[in-house]
This record gives C-alpha cells, structure tokens and sequence, in this order.
C-alpha cells in the first residue's frame, strides 16, 4: 500500500524479474484497468444475452467470448509491460508493419459484414480488425522517428512520421474509418507537438483535417449519413442514437436496476459501441462516473510519471498511447451521450470485441512499460547532476 500512494521503487540491479516488475509497475493503473475488465464483464451480461437469443446462440455466447479474448489480452498486457522499452520497440515495429500491410489488403481481401465499411478479416470462427492493432504499433514507430530527429545529424523524423500518418490516414479513408483515422492523427498531433512541433503547423494541420472532413462529407455517403444525424435537431427514436438517448435519460441518476434494462432489446451494437448506455440506464449515473474515474485515473498517472522521463522515445511513446486511450474512451462515451457523431469505435476494455481487447491490452502493456520506474530515467536526475557541476 505504501508504494501504491508515494510511488513505485527504482529496480535494483540482479533482482528478479517478477519482484522488479511489482516494485517499479504503476499499481493504481493496473487496478484500474482489471476494474474495467471487470465491469466490461459485469455489463456484457446485461447487454449480450438480447443478442445471443437473436442469433439462435446460447445465452452467455458472448460472455464466453468476451472471457476468452479478456484473459488473452490480460496475459498480453503483463507479458508486455515485462520487456524493456527497446523490446516494446521492436515489438512495435514488426506489430506495425504487419498490420499495416493488413490494412492495405482490406480493400480486397476483406468484408463488411453488412455494415458499409470493409474493416474486418472474416476468419469463419472469429474476425479480426487490423486497424486496431495498428494504433500502438503507429505510435511507437512515430514516436521512434520523432526521436531519432532529435539526435546530432538524424534522420528527419518528423517528416517522415508525417509523411507515414498521411499514409495511414488515407487507408482507413478508404474503408471507410474516419473514427480510427481521427484517432490515429489526433495521437500523432499530440506526439508532434511534444516533440517540438511549432504551433502553426500544427494549426495548419487542424485546417487540412477541417478541408478533408469537408471533402469527405460531399463525397461520402456514410461519412455524410452520421453527420446528417448528429446535427439534426430531432433524434429520431428507433435510431441507435435515439434508443441510447432514452437509455441513459431513463437511468437517471441510480439507475433502473440490475436486468431491468430495455436498451439491449433495441440497439443491435448495445455489448459493443453503446456499452455505455447500458450502464447508465441500469446502474445509473453512478456507474457511469465510476468508469469515467478509472480511465482519468490511468491516463493523469501515465503522464505524470512520463513527464518526468528523460527518454525522448519512451516520453513521446508513452504519451502518444495515453493519448489515444483516453480520447477513445472520450469518442466512444460522447457519441452515446449526442456530443459527437456516431464513429463506431470501442470502448477501451469494456466494450466486446476481441481485437479491440487484445490490442488494447498491447497498447496498455506497452503504456505501463513505458511508465514503470526505472533508475536514473527522471528528468530530474538530469538538473540534479548539472546544478552540481
């Protein structure tokens, strides 16, 4: 307990490697992250059974899944925050470029699923969404370059992330997936921007986006169909906006109680995209705060244990990921509440899916490696030296 509230201790050379992993983790992230499992669990209860029985499955199909795939990505997450941030490098870059090449494949190998974006690789027994795991393995790799172009006669990095970000933006365009897009040029913005990037370019950069949101809007019908909606000023009620709407105005400020839940009868993605919505409308407001605190918790923890990190790589990566984590938490509660288009995006370790479970528990094995205490890695270190020269 004492170092869960003054901080983890530095690792000492030849410790062990379980011993050194428990003394320099961030125990309050972790805990926060196996509580929202849990709730994810919790929630997938109420919300997956309406599903199952439409499909002709077994109750808790879903469950089970979602069980499967957690502890997949649980096992992946503490197998990752073990290695050391060059580790997590090189996993990061052979991660990227595989998904990458996955990504650019979609167009012909990949389906729908009725849904009118081709993002997925049915595999008969499951599906896989490549775009989800290359966000970790982006930000590691632009986090890399940025780096590298801070060094005496280095590459320009900065350029080429960009250049790399432009790439990647245009693919899951083509799908089309602007949620993951945003989120991908939002976590490369932040990364830039600590990197030294001057904020007119970065203003510039946020003109592009508007222009390209524009296009978009005129010459997709998808793209234009979810903006049509979120500014209509009358949400219609056997939409997945309005029946969330409701939900979440039903459950007021406890909830309507364990079960008692309609929202899951009417809304095909109620275990998915609008898992929040069924927390609202049984648990209540509550519940609702609760998760809110827990991804703050990780994301305010994660940066305040990397500002002090002297690593230009593990500085940018680890915020770039904390980034990321936190605002697809943001998106994905905000378009259930009306404060945002529908994007069709996860929420991080709640939602049901295995490839955003899996990869989000690379993403956060990568974070807490990133974030884990090691000696002599604080910029403080660095001034205490120079003030005693």
């Amino acid at each position: 307990m004492t170092e869960m509230v003054y901080g983890a201790v530095p690792a000492r050379d030849g410790d062990p490697i379980l011993p050194r992993w428990w003394r320099t983790i961030d125990k309050w992230s972790v805990s926060c992250i196996l509580i929202l499992f849990g709730i994810g669990i919790l929630l997938g209860l109420a919300a997956s059974p309406p599903l199952a029985e439409r499909n002709g499955l077994e109750h808790f199909h879903y469950v089970q899944r979602q069980l499967i795939f957690g502890v997949t990505a649980l096992v992946t997450l503490f197998a990752t925050t073990m290695m050391s941030p060059r580790m997590v490098r090189r996993l990061g870059v052979l991660g990227f470029v595989i998904a990458l090449v996955a990504v650019m494949l979609l167009p012909v190998l990949g389906t729908d699923f009725g849904k009118g974006a081709v993002r997925w690789y049915s595999l008969g027994f499951a599906s896989i969404q490549p775009s989800e795991f290359l966000k970790p393995g982006f930000v590691v790799v632009a986090a890399w370059l940025m780096a590298a172009s801070q060094e005496i006669n280095g590459p320009p990095g900065r350029s080429m992330s960009l250049g790399l970000v432009l790439v990647i933006v245009g693919f899951l365009a083509l799908q089309p997936d602007f949620g993951q897009a945003a989120l991908v040029l939002f976590g490369w913005g932040v990364m830039y921007f600590l990197a030294g990037a001057p904020i007119l370019f970065l203003a510039a950069a946020a003109g592009v986006v508007v222009l390209g949101g524009m296009f978009a809007y005129s010459n997709s019908e998808h793209f234009a169909r979810r903006i049509d909606g979120f500014l209509s000023p009358d949400v219609d009620p056997t939409t997945q906006l309005g029946y969330a709407t409701n939900a979440i105005r039903e459950g007021g400020f406890f909830g309507v109680g364990v079960g008692e839940g309609q929202v899951k009868w009417s809304l095909p993605d109620a275990h998915t995209d609008f898992i929040i919505a069924v927390a609202a409308e049984e648990y209540g407001l509550i519940l609702v705060l609760v998760i809110i605190a827990l991804y703050a918790t990780v994301v305010v923890r994660s940066f305040l244990r990397l500002i002090h990190e002297r690593d230009t790589f593990i500085r940018l990566a680890g915020s770039g990921l904390a980034a990321m984590f936190g605002v697809q938490a943001l998106i994905n509660m905000g378009v259930a509440v009306r404060l945002l288009p529908a994007k069709g995006m996860t929420l991080p370790f709640v939602s049901y899916g295995g490839s955003s479970l899996i990869a989000g528990g690379i993403a956060l094995g990568m974070l807490l490696a990133f974030t884990r205490t090691r000696p002599q890695g604080r910029m403080q270190d660095v001034f205490a030296s120079r003030q005693g020269r």
